[in-house]
């Protein structure tokens, strides 16, 4: 595990559970430099005043709030951490809701929260094994990095982890976004409810990052001055979705092929016969030919026009 981000404690009524606050996730992303292309010297990023022309180190560097163009309000790390505020050394707990309530757009970066030393361990347990019981997730209020912040507390393998989430405020309303009324089938909707079926997964961990896998095998490639990967084919276009029905009923089908299930049953919808385009042939025979030929006689006959000979 990294080391710890923050300490202090929960706050669960008249309950304290000192804790530390540890990353639950890690960044795995490749990342580059800038550098100049004419002799490869590394480029980067430095803090210069904007009047003397000085470039500056940290301890340097204050901080302030900008009233108008001439007047700046200094706000030093001294003013912040005496703001009276309740959560500033503690995750102070506010309400117990539904899970199923959270909106998932709220939430944000993830926290183990580690009981800090012997004497916590028991709330700790106690606080963990409630949340599991009653089957609800906790909301908390704790200050970070110049900010109060609103958090949510769940169980995952027997730890408890802290979600931030942003304020209701925060959120964009999505309203505008929204389709105009659409008229749907209720069989095109058992479609789509059937490919999920044949699409659904017990668990989403199989999955990995090809981008970065490719990425590595490029940066290999290159530094052994060996030939570039190629790509196994180029992938086809995607085409314009005529009949929505059909794409559903070969996307089941795809997905049922995919693990190893029969495609014979996978149709979903009877799909009408589509009239076939006119085919430019040479010769005509058998029954269907005749039949052909009877149903274009009466159209014939009154154009006064004798049929043209296969």
């Amino acid at each position: 595990m990294p080391r710890p981000v923050w300490s202090g404690a929960i706050s669960f009524g008249l309950v304290t559970i000192p804790i530390k606050v540890l990353p639950a996730t890690e960044d795995r992303s490749i990342h580059f430099h800038q550098y100049h292309l004419e002799d490869q010297g590394r480029i980067r990023t430095r803090k210069v005043c904007e009047l003397d022309g000085k470039q500056l180190s940290n301890d340097e560097i204050g901080r302030g709030y900008e009233l108008s163009r001439d007047a700046l309000v200094e706000v030093t790390d001294e003013d912040l951490d005496s703001m009276p505020l309740p959560t500033a050394k503690a995750i102070d707990i506010v309400a117990f809701v539904p899970a199923d309530s959270i909106d998932p757009v709220r939430i944000g970066d993830s926290y183990y929260l580690a009981a800090d030393g012997a004497v916590a361990a028991k709330p700790y347990v106690l606080l963990r094994k409630a949340l599991e019981r009653s089957a609800k997730v906790a909301v908390a209020k704790f200050a970070w990095h110049n900010r109060e912040r609103l958090g949510l507390l769940r169980i995952k393998e027997n730890a408890i982890v802290l979600h931030a989430m942003r304020w209701p405020d925060e959120i964009r309303d999505p309203t505008e976004l929204t389709p105009k009324t659409i008229e749907l089938d209720d069989s095109e909707i058992d479609s789509a409810v059937q490919l999920m079926e044949a699409m659904a997964a017990d668990d989403i961990y199989e999955y990995t990052d090809h981008y970065r896998e490719a990425l590595e095998e490029i940066i290999q490639a290159k530094a052994a001055g060996k030939q570039l990967p190629k790509p196994e084919g180029e992938p086809e276009p995607a085409g314009q979705v005529v009949d929505l029905m059909a794409a559903l009923n070969a996307s089941v089908q795809a997905a049922k092929e995919s693990r190893g299930q029969s495609g014979e049953s996978a149709t979903v919808h009877e799909m009408p016969q589509k009239k076939a385009a006119k085919k430019t042939t040479t010769a005509k025979k058998g029954t269907a030919a005749k039949k052909t030929t009877a149903r274009k006689t009466p159209a014939k006959k009154t154009s006064g026009r004798k049929p043209k000979s296969a």
